[in-house]
């Protein structure tokens, strides 16, 4: 990757995930700045990377190339105004938004300049390279894509939606959604513990049943998940009954309708922030 100076603004889990797989990929550490509030997770991220860190957002702005906005959004207000009166120019920096609800507009009003900008969706599989980042980019140049699209590969896999409304349908398709695996396999584990498994055995069973079957869909990937599915489902036995049942009481549409539960929601944050 290039040698690009990137700040990340806030320093919890996620942003953690990103800079592990920065680094672990081959990017300059020394190239890398940290800050945070906490110095207890300072000191954390700077043990485990051996990145530059800081409790100081402004130094951290004006030492950077690009900076990842990193904070929650109902603190990104502060954050924006402080950068605003620190005298820094960051009209040339390429910033990089992961806080859903604010759109890129609004971002640059907080700024006060039309900066180039990209939002990031990411989720939690990020944390084991594992993750799905949705990117959505307005007025970066071309080597700055480039660049963001290294950064982002290190935690997993990205996609680039063409429009920004399109982010908010990210949030829904993998931003949200391994809460939606975790449910389901929370039912399936507390069945299995009602049925008189253990609580170590029910959560054995269930996460490595999850773990196959993701990795029986990542290593067939001109198979259909529909056709696998279809693969374990013998007409007439066992898992066509529980398949069977699932579909009567309406999997797919309550799926369906979760996910737009969480697009209007995401609409509504951006009225309200």
């Amino acid at each position: 990757m290039s040698d690009k100076t990137i700040a990340f603004i806030g320093t919890g889990n996620m942003s953690y995930a990103i800079i592990g797989g920065m680094v672990k990929n081959g990017f300059n550490a020394s190239n890398i700045i940290a800050t945070n509030r906490n110095q207890e997770k300072l000191e954390k991220v700077a043990f485990d990377f051996k990145v530059q860190t800081t409790s100081d957002n402004n130094e951290a702005l004006r030492d950077a190339d690009v900076i990842v906005l990193s904070v929650k959004p109902q603190m990104m207000g502060d954050l924006c105004k402080s950068f605003q009166e620190s005298g820094v120019d960051f009209s040339d920096k390429l910033f990089i938004s992961v806080a859903a609800g604010l759109t890129v507009k609004r971002l640059r009003e907080m700024l006060g300049q039309d900066v180039k900008m990209i939002r990031c969706m990411p989720n939690t599989p990020s944390l084991l390279g594992r993750g799905v980042s949705g990117l959505y980019g307005a007025g970066e140049m071309p080597s700055e894509h480039e660049f963001v699209q290294q950064v982002f590969e290190c935690t997993g896999i990205v996609v680039w939606v063409e429009q920004e409304s399109q982010i908010n349908d990210i949030i829904a398709v993998t931003g949200s959604s391994p809460a939606y695996f975790f449910l389901f396999m929370e039912a399936i584990e507390e069945k299995a513990k009602a049925l008189g498994f253990n609580d170590a055995d029910a959560r054995r069973l269930v996460q490595q049943t999850a773990l196959g079957a993701a990795e029986m869909a990542l290593s067939q990937p001109d198979i259909t998940i529909s056709q696998l599915r279809s693969n374990v489902t013998s007409k007439g036995g066992t898992t066509h009954a529980a398949v069977e049942h699932l579909k009567d009481k309406g999997l797919t549409q309550t799926v369906a309708d979760a996910m737009d539960a969480c697009i209007t929601r995401a609409q509504q944050m951006e009225q309200e922030l």
